[in-house]
C-alpha cells in the first residue's frame, strides 16, 4: 500500500529492507532527506539497521527463487501503489485506509493513475498484487482505465498478518505456481 519507515522510507525500493537493497540488489549511494522529516522517524537510509520483516521476507523469497536479481527483473518489476509515507504527530506508520476520506480518495485517484501508466508503458501481461488491498484497488483501476490486464494477488508478507508468519513463502510459491509464473524465475 505504502512504504514503511523501515523499508522504502530508507532506501526508496519498494519492500526496500536495507540488507535485502544492499546484499541482493546491491543498490549502493547516499538517500536524501526529505525536507519536513519527522523528528522521531529520522532518514538514515542505507545505514538503518532496524529490519522491515515485509521486505525481508518478499526479496529473501524471490532470492531464494532466482538467486540473481538480473533473473527477477527480466520478467518483473516492483510498483509500490502509494510511494508516500504518512506518519502520525508519535511517529506511527499510516497507510491510505488511515487517511481521512476525502484526502485518501484524492490521494489514491494519482496514485491509480501512475498505476495504470506504468502498466501501460511497461507492457505488462499480468499485475500480481501483494496483499488484498493492493490486488483489489490495481484490479479497480485498470478496469475503470480500460487497461486490459490479468490482475492476481499473493498474501501479503506483514507480520501483522498471522498466516504470514505460518508460512508465507510456501503460500506464496504455491500461488506463483497456481498463476503459472514460476518458470520466470529459474534459469533452467
Amino acid at each position: 500500500m505504502n512504504p514503511g519507515p523501515f523499508g522504502m522510507a530508507q532506501t526508496g525500493v519498494p519492500f526496500g529492507e536495507v540488507k535485502s537493497v544492499v546484499d541482493w540488489l546491491k543498490i549502493t549511494g547516499q538517500v536524501g532527506h526529505p525536507p519536513d522529516e519527522h523528528p522521531k522517524r529520522r532518514i538514515t537510509g542505507l545505514a538503518c539497521t532496524q529490519s522491515e520483516v515485509s521486505g525481508a521476507r518478499f526479496w529473501g523469497f524471490f532470492r531464494k527463487l532466482c538467486v540473481d536479481p538480473t533473473l527477477f527483473f527480466q520478467h518483473c518489476f516492483v510498483h509500490n501503489l502509494c510511494p508516500l509515507i504518512f506518519m502520525s504527530a508519535s511517529g506511527k506508520n499510516l497507510t491510505p485506509p488511515e487517511l481521512p476520506l476525502a484526502e485518501r480518495e484524492s490521494l489514491l485517484a494519482f496514485c491509480d493513475t501512475a498505476l495504470c501508466q506504468a502498466v501501460e508503458a511497461l507492457g505488462v501481461s499480468m499485475v500480481i498484487g501483494v496483499g488484498r488491498v493492493a490486488e483489489q484497488r490495481a484490479r479497480r483501476a485498470l478496469l475503470a482505465a480500460g487497461v486490459n490486464v490479468r490482475v492476481e494477488g499473493i498474501m501479503h508478507p506483514s507480520p501483522r498478518n498471522p498466516r504470514a508468519n505460518k508460512g508465507w513463502e510456501d503460500e506464496a510459491k504455491t500461488k506463483l505456481e497456481k498463476l503459472g509464473v514460476m518458470s520466470l524465475f529459474s534459469s533452467g
